[in-house]
C-alpha cells in the first residue's frame, strides 16, 4: 500500500496550486460579496479540465480517479469554498450519478459534454420535508405512455438556477414501500416547459455558489431519462453520496491546511508582550493540535479515494471521512479564529470568510447525524469493524 502521489498526480496538484494563488484566492472576498462566481474563473476552470477530472478519459473527462479528485479539491479549497461548492455539486454528485448509473447513450449525450464543462450539472434531492429523510421525496413524475410529467418542488440546490442537466429524484410509484418508489430522472430545465426557479437562498457562507428552490408544474420527460432502474432511484442517490463525502472531506482538508498555514504566518508577525505570539505555549498548543487533526485527515480520506480507485468497498469509511473532516475543519478554524483574535473576525482577512465557509459541512451530502448513523449501521451489519484491506 503506497500513497505517494504519481507523477499525474504531483503535476496536477501544482498547477492547480498555481491556479488557486493566481485566480481563485484573489477572487474569493469579491465572490462572497456579491454572490457570483466570476465568469472568467469558470472559463479557466473548463480550460483545465476541471469540470472532468475524475471522468474516464472514453467520456472526455481527465481520467484522474477519486485520488485525483481529492487532490483537486484539497488545492481549490485553498481558495474559494463556493468555486469548490459548484464544482462539487456539478462533478461529485450529478456528472458522478450519471457515471455509475447511466446507460452508454446517457454518458455519450450527457457525461461527455458534462466532462468538457459544456454542460452544467445539478443534484436535485432535497426538498422542505425531505431533507435527512431523504425517502420522504414528495415531488412525482407520473408515468404518461412512453413520458414521465413531473410535478412538485426542490429546495436548496446548488447550481440549480444555472444548470443544464438536473438529476432528479421524484416518486414514480408512492405506494410503494419507503425509500422505494422513487426514481432518479435526467432533466434538462432549459430544454423544458413547467420548470420554474424560485428564490436563490441568502447563506451564511459559500455565498458565491448559488443555491436555489426549484418548481416543476406538468415538466415532461421522455421514459429514457430514467437514471438507473425504475422505482430504485434512492439508490442512485445514497451510492452518489457515497462518492460524494469523499470529496467534501477533501474540500475541508484543503481548507485546513490554508488555516494552519495562514495561522502560522500571523502567530510570527503577530507581536505581543513584547515578543511574536507563537513563542506562547497555548498558542503553540493550537498549531500543533491543527497541524495534527489536518494530518488524521490526509491519511483517512487518500486511504479511502484509494478504496474507490482501487474496486473496495467504501461506503462506512466514506461516512467516517465526512464526519471526521468536517468536524475537524470546524475545530481548526475556530483555533485559527483564536489566534488571529480580533483580527481574524474582521472581513480584512480571509478568516472571517473561511469561519463562515465551513460550518455546512457538517449538514450538506448528509448531516453529521446521519453519517453517525450510516457507520453504526454498517457496523452492526458486519458484527466487527472491518476495513478493506
Amino acid at each position: 500500500m503506497d500513497f505517494t502521489l504519481n507523477e499525474e498526480h504531483i503535476m496536477l496538484k501544482d498547477m492547480l496550486r498555481d491556479f488557486t494563488d493566481k485566480e481563485l484566492k484573489p477572487r474569493a472576498e469579491k465572490a462572497d460579496k456579491t454572490g457570483m462566481l466570476d465568469d472568467l474563473l469558470i472559463e479557466q476552470a473548463k480550460e483545465l479540465g476541471l469540470f472532468g477530472i475524475s471522468i474516464p478519459e472514453a467520456y472526455d473527462g481527465g481520467g484522474m480517479g477519486e485520488i485525483g479528485y481529492c487532490v483537486a479539491l484539497e488545492e481549490l479549497s485553498r481558495g474559494c469554498a463556493s468555486f469548490v461548492t459548484m464544482l462539487g455539486a456539478h462533478l461529485g454528485l450529478a456528472s458522478t450519478a450519471i457515471l455509475l448509473y447511466g446507460s452508454e447513450e446517457q454518458k455519450q449525450r450527457y457525461l461527455k459534454p458534462m466532462a468538457r464543462g459544456e454542460l452544467l450539472g445539478a443534484f436535485a434531492l432535497t426538498e422542505s420535508t425531505a431533507g435527512s429523510d431523504a425517502g420522504g421525496i414528495q415531488a412525482r413524475a407520473q408515468i404518461d405512455g412512453d413520458s414521465l410529467i413531473i410535478n412538485g418542488a426542490k429546495q436548496w440546490i446548488t447550481n440549480g438556477d444555472t444548470a443544464d442537466v438536473i438529476v432528479l429524484f421524484a416518486l414514480t410509484d408512492p405506494d410503494m414501500i419507503k425509500p422505494g418508489g422513487i426514481s432518479a430522472i435526467i432533466v434538462e430545465p432549459k430544454k423544458s416547459t413547467g420548470f420554474t426557479v424560485g428564490k436563490l437562498e441568502k447563506k451564511l457562507g459559500i455565498r458565491g455558489s448559488h443555491t436555489a428552490e426549484l418548481f416543476f408544474s406538468d415538466l415532461r420527460v421522455p421514459k429514457e431519462n430514467i437514471l438507473g432502474r425504475m422505482h430504485r432511484g434512492f439508490r442512485v442517490a445514497m451510492g452518489t453520496l457515497d462518492y460524494g463525502r469523499i470529496s467534501l472531506a477533501a474540500g475541508c482538508l484543503g481548507a485546513a491546511k490554508e488555516l494552519v498555514d495562514l495561522s502560522l504566518a500571523f502567530a510570527k508577525e503577530r507581536i505581543q508582550f513584547d515578543s511574536p505570539i507563537h513563542s506562547f505555549q497555548l498558542v503553540q498548543q493550537k498549531l500543533a493540535d491543527m497541524a495534527t487533526v489536518t494530518y488524521a485527515m490526509e491519511a483517512m480520506i487518500m486511504r479511502t479515494a484509494w478504496m474507490v480507485d482501487t474496486k473496495r468497498k467504501f461506503k462506512k469509511e466514506a461516512a467516517m471521512c465526512k464526519l471526521f473532516a468536517s468536524d475537524m475543519l470546524d475545530r481548526v478554524v475556530d483555533h485559527a479564529m483564536q489566534i488571529f483574535g480580533g483580527a481574524g473576525y474582521m472581513e480584512d482577512y480571509p478568516i472571517e470568510r473561511m469561519y463562515r465557509d465551513a460550518r455546512i459541512n457538517r449538514i450538506f451530502e448528509g448531516t453529521n447525524e446521519i453519517q453517525s448513523l450510516v457507520i453504526a449501521g454498517e457496523l452492526i451489519k458486519k458484527g466487527r469493524y472491518v476495513v478493506q484491506s
